[in-house]
């Protein structure tokens, strides 16, 4: 599909068919029902926007805060503001790197440690329901085309 400009996706006058409202409204909806479950299951400190800093904390605690944003898929400037509030949420800390006094290391805190079984389960539960009636190959496509969306999209910036 080619877009020759902006009047193609609005002159449609039908939303469902412009592929960025698709992928907005689908973002905006998971997120919602993830911030439901965390609710409902007493873990509302923790919200959808934290998920990528969480488990890449969970996979390696102690990094330093432009690597965590890198793996997190974050700017600097994203990163700080999210780690503002994940500290706020006490679910993060910044603590002095001792080998470079320019960097901060992040770790989780005791509580950031604790909520990782009830909010993969969230995450594993909602997801599941999101994509009922998707095949493991639907899947398995949409994860690739939205990779090279993002690699496209990246290259814009």
């Amino acid at each position: 599909m080619n877009f020759s400009n902006l009047k193609d996706c609005i002159s449609l006058l039908e939303l469902e068919e412009c592929p960025y409202y698709l992928i907005s409204r689908v973002s905006i909806a998971i997120a919602s029902a993830l911030k439901k479950g965390f609710e409902e299951a007493e873990v509302s400190k923790v919200k959808p926007s934290y998920l990528g800093a969480l488990f890449t904390l969970w996979k390696e605690d102690g990094l330093k805060a432009v690597e965590l944003g890198r793996r997190a898929g974050l700017e600097p400037s994203t990163m700080t503001g999210l780690l503002d509030r994940m500290e706020r949420d006490g679910l993060a800390a910044r603590s002095a790197d001792p080998n470079d006094r320019r960097a901060q290391l992040i770790f989780l805190t005791k509580e950031g440690r604790n909520v990782r079984e009830p909010v993969l389960e969230i995450v594993e539960r909602t997801l599941n329901a999101v994509f009922d009636g998707i095949s493991d190959n639907e899947l398995s496509r949409t994860k690739d085309l939205l990779r090279r969306v993002l690699a496209n999209a990246k290259k814009r910036e």
